[in-house]
């Protein structure tokens, strides 16, 4: 029973196995079968051929992952496998095949995936109507490309006989890029524009649409911005930055436009209609959303070419097909200056400069021409290829007349020295630094005068300075110029301030600088200075001694003047105390004068009074009565004595000794006199006492004091 049992289990390890390979080849026949309804790929092949293909290398893989498919088959219940024998499975088969193959080939079976498009060609019409010889894609069921595609999905009735169908992967636009056109059919693009005008086609998507609406075969004016488009290629070429190489263009033009933040895009278009004569760049149309909209621009009369509007930083998406884009630099005015526009498009010339101004004329700004209003220092977005600025500096700039310097503004680059001649024929240069002024609203009147600030420079300043000094050099000696050079200096700036005036310039003033006199002139004149200054030094060397000489008397007089202050003192006292006795003296004088005066009148008044009582007396008593009684009245009154106190005297044989003791006894008496009165005075002898001769000797006289 073992050794039975064995080949039994062998046998159905065989059954089991042969099963497994009918069922892998029955899936096969399924699988192949749906590969024939989805992936018709060829409008020029045969479809039969093509899905027999398809059902035998369907086959052939599956065959090859045989032992794969294996395991599946050993889960199935023994008594399904017992049944699934080799003729069991052939029925399946068949009934599998005509379940798939005939829907396909009989009934024109067609899944189109998610992310795919349908592009279907019709092999022949049974009306056997064919496509007109212009056109190529097919509107109303002629052979050939069709302009309707199929969405994804099961479509039927697309028989592999009559129609084949090519799967497209959908078009797909990155952000930040965009993706051209180019149609394979429809009207004909008119001679004077280059690009396929734009029609409501669901961005293309619809062909019926752009063929029915009149779009245009070529190159497309419009264009698909990012996204995820279902589009007809048999009728569309889409030119992405992926393929961008492909049709001779570069990946940088399908990119969207990037300008900048300091800089401007100066634009350039390829289509729309011509410049006007005399004109350089497209006037300025609305509508268009700078250019993104290309049909619009057409529309209001777009011209090609250069043009007048320009774009400002930020992201464009624009049609290289139809807009060229050049970024240059801001236009910047630095501070200092004001920028004066020259336009060369715009509207006519309107001339605002008012009727004094004859020298040219000023326009507003819009308009051709030179601009009334500058700009003022900052960034502006010009046109540079159809504008110019002209930079006209507003603060005081000098010019040098001299090959030594040159200014940083470079405009007297071309100035040098000037060469003059004097009145006395000697020529020598004259270096001059002028300073200039222009107001920021006088420069467009200047640059509309001259055209240019180096024109200003080389057409007015120059011949106005250098024609004054050559005149007025020639009326001056050189030597006479050399020594007023400040008076020549105030007679130039005002001269050419008054000149530059009626340019509008503003002239500050005008510097003579080194001034080259002939070499032998020079010899002379440094001769003279330096006697000039070898006298001037002597003259120094003079005032110095002379100087020195007053130091000495200075110190002599401070070293004395100590002593000059007290002689001076001394003086001044000297003369205050003579005027006080001289003051005093004077006031003794008077009062003595005074006193004199008033005793003289007391004197008077009295002799007066005693020459009345004489008088009086002498009529009462008589002349010699009243004359002895006055006598005896003054000897009463004075207290004259009669009797002398003391007498000297001496006899012929008296004694020697008599003048000795009468002396002596007035001594005595004095002092006796004053113990006892001392009111009364000493009595001095005052009378004269003759002493008698003795002997031959004088008698000695004494003068006996009298009373008054």
């Amino acid at each position: 029973m073992e050794a039975f049992k064995v080949p039994l289990n062998r046998r159905k390890s065989q059954k089991s196995s042969n099963l497994s390979n009918k069922i892998l080849t029955l899936a096969a026949s399924v699988l192949a079968s749906l590969a024939v309804a989805g992936n018709v790929q060829s409008a020029n092949a045969s479809p039969i051929k093509t899905n027999y293909t398809q059902l035998t290398s369907s086959a052939q893989v599956l065959q090859t992952h045989s032992n794969v498919a294996k395991p599946l088959v050993a889960q199935l219940p023994s008594h399904i496998a017992a049944q699934m024998q080799p003729w069991g499975i052939i029925p399946i088969v068949i009934v599998g095949g005509l379940v798939i193959f005939v829907p396909l080939f009989f009934g024109g079976l067609v899944v189109i995936g998610e992310r795919e498009v349908g592009i279907v060609v019709k092999k022949f019409a049974l009306s056997g109507k064919g496509l007109p010889a212009s056109r190529l894609i097919a509107l109303n069921g002629e052979a050939g490309l069709q302009a309707d595609t199929l969405a994804p999905g099961w479509h039927w009735g697309y028989f592999p006989w009559q129609f084949a169908v090519k799967k497209e992967s959908v078009v797909m636009v990155p952000q930040g890029e965009i993706a051209l056109i180019v149609a394979a059919d429809g009207a004909s693009i008119p001679p004077e524009r280059i690009l396929g005008k734009i029609v409501d086609c669901d961005n293309f998507q619809d062909a019926r649409k752009f063929l029915t609406h009149g779009g245009e075969k070529g190159r497309q004016i419009g264009f698909l911005t990012a996204g995820t488009y279902r589009i007809n290629t048999a009728l569309f070429k889409v030119i992405t930055a992926a393929n961008a190489s492909q049709h001779g263009m570069t990946h940088e033009q399908l990119q969207v436009h990037q300008i900048a933040a300091d800089k401007v895009g100066i634009i350039t278009t390829l289509d729309g209609s011509p410049i006007a004569p005399g004109e350089i760049a497209g006037r300025k149309t609305g509508g268009h959303d700078n250019f993104q909209n290309g049909q619009k621009f057409l529309d209001a009369g777009g011209q090609r070419g250069l043009q007048e509007q320009v774009l400002l930083s930020g992201s464009w998406n624009l049609n290289p097909w139809l807009v060229k884009v050049k970024q240059v630099p801001m236009t910047e005015i630095p501070i200092g200056y004001v920028g004066v526009v020259i336009s060369f498009v715009g509207k006519e010339q309107e001339d605002v400069s008012g009727a004094s101004f004859t020298h040219g004329s000023l326009v507003n700004q819009g308009h051709k021409g030179v601009w009334v209003e500058p700009l003022f220092p900052g960034k502006h977005p010009l046109n540079t290829e159809v504008m110019k600025v002209e930079l006209v500096p507003t603060t005081n700039i000098v010019l040098n007349f001299t090959n030594r310097i040159n200014g940083q503004h470079g405009y007297d680059s071309k100035l040098e020295a000037l060469r003059l001649l004097s009145f006395d024929g000697f020529t020598f240069d004259l270096e001059i630094f002028q300073i200039i002024h222009i107001g920021a609203l006088d420069a467009p009147k200047v640059i509309s005068r001259l055209g240019s600030m180096q024109n200003v420079i080389d057409q007015v300043l120059r011949p106005i300075v250098g024609n004054y000094f050559r005149n007025s050099a020639q009326e001056y000696t050189i030597l006479d110029f050399l020594s007023a050079r400040s008076d020549r200096q105030v007679e130039a700036s005002e001269y050419v301030k008054s000149a530059l005036r009626a340019y509008d310039v503003q002239a500050v003033d005008s510097l003579i600088g080194l001034i080259t006199p002939p070499p032998e002139l020079m010899y002379t004149l440094t001769e003279r200075k330096i006697a000039e200054e070898q006298k001037k030094t002597y003259e120094v060397q003079q005032m110095a001694q002379t100087q020195r000489q007053q130091l000495v008397r200075e110190t002599a007089l401070a070293e004395i003047q100590q002593e000059l202050v007290h002689s001076e003192q001394g003086v001044k006292i000297a003369e205050l105390k003579s005027n006080s006795r001289i003051q005093e003296a004077t006031g003794e004088a008077e009062a003595i004068k005074l006193k004199a005066i008033g005793e003289a009148e007391g004197i008077r008044a009295m002799g007066n009074a005693k020459a009345e009582t004489y008088r009086a007396g002498v009529q009462a008593l008589g002349e010699n009565g009243y004359t002895a009684m006055q006598m005896m009245q003054i000897v009463g009154d004075r207290n004259v004595r009669l009797i002398p106190d003391i007498l000297v005297g001496g006899a012929s044989g008296g004694n020697a000794n008599g003048l000795v003791d009468g002396l002596l006894s007035m001594i005595l008496w004095n002092q006796t006199s004053t113990k006892q009165n001392e009111m009364t005075k000493p009595i001095y002898p005052r009378v004269p006492v003759t002493a008698p001769k003795q002997n031959g000797n004088t008698s000695l006289n004494i003068e006996l004091p009298i009373e008054k």
